[in-house]
């Protein structure tokens, strides 16, 4: 029971919090979603315990801006390491302090439920261990919080270092984004890398056949349900 709330809140804070929502949804605005739906799978990507939307996604533009140059947040220019979970350690004034890097998400800034969820994100992680805990006991709590958010920190850091080291190229993006297949398996898509800085709003990252995009299949299953629309493709 406690592996599967592992894979279920995997699926619900990565897949749905992190990788539809907070990347293709409220940074790259890849299509539009009916707006409580988009406010509550925000709360999915607080749970994933990796920002608050407004640093999340101000980190991720300020990485598209300035790819694989010398300030960006996270390239393997300074070490496949570095690139993958060193750069987590370092304070920097442009990423930690709110009143910096809120300027490269004023979107998200101006609306008042983004401040209150950017500024409480990681109460919902303790709330949640308390539910887990109700249910299932120390087990549920092992599985379903600190196994499942370690293994999707992994996950995550691995689109920054492995899809920036390992994997083929088509397109010439003047950075180091590579696609890389094991990495789209763990992230739902997100490993298809050079496909995204090729086309930065294109919902769907898997461009060819055989690139399996999960998260673009659900983007298209919330369309046949008129949840989303607007979806932008290359």
């Amino acid at each position: 029971r406690g592996f599967w709330a592992f894979a279920v809140l995997q699926w619900l804070t990565g897949g749905l919090g992190i990788c539809l929502c907070y990347h293709r949804l409220l940074t790259h605005r890849s299509f539009s979603l009916w707006k409580p739906l988009e406010y509550f799978l925000a709360v999915f990507g607080c749970l994933a315990y990796q920002n608050g939307p407004i640093k999340w996604v101000a980190i991720h533009r300020l990485h598209h801006a300035e790819s694989d140059r010398p300030n960006d947040p996270h390239s393997p220019t300074r070490g496949f390491w570095w690139a993958h979970m060193g750069w987590l350690f370092a304070f920097d004034e442009t990423l930690d302090q709110y009143e910096q890097y809120q300027a490269y998400a004023p979107d998200l800034a101006r609306d008042p439920v983004y401040r209150f969820l950017n500024a409480t994100h990681g109460w919902y992680q303790v709330i949640l261990g308390l539910i887990l805990y109700a249910i299932g006991g120390w087990p549920f709590v092992f599985w379903g919080v600190f196994l499942r958010t370690v293994f999707m920190w992994h996950c995550t850091w691995l689109v920054n270092s492995a899809s920036h080291t390992w994997g083929y190229r088509i397109w010439a993006t003047g950075d180091k984004s590579t696609n890389n297949w094991w990495v789209a398996l763990l992230t739902y898509g997100e490993g298809w890398h050079n496909n995204h800085h090729a086309f930065l709003r294109s919902a769907a990252h898997g461009l060819a056949w055989w690139e399996l995009d999960f998260t673009y299949f659900t983007i298209r299953a919330l369309a046949a349900l008129r949840l989303a629309s607007h979806i932008q493709l290359p």
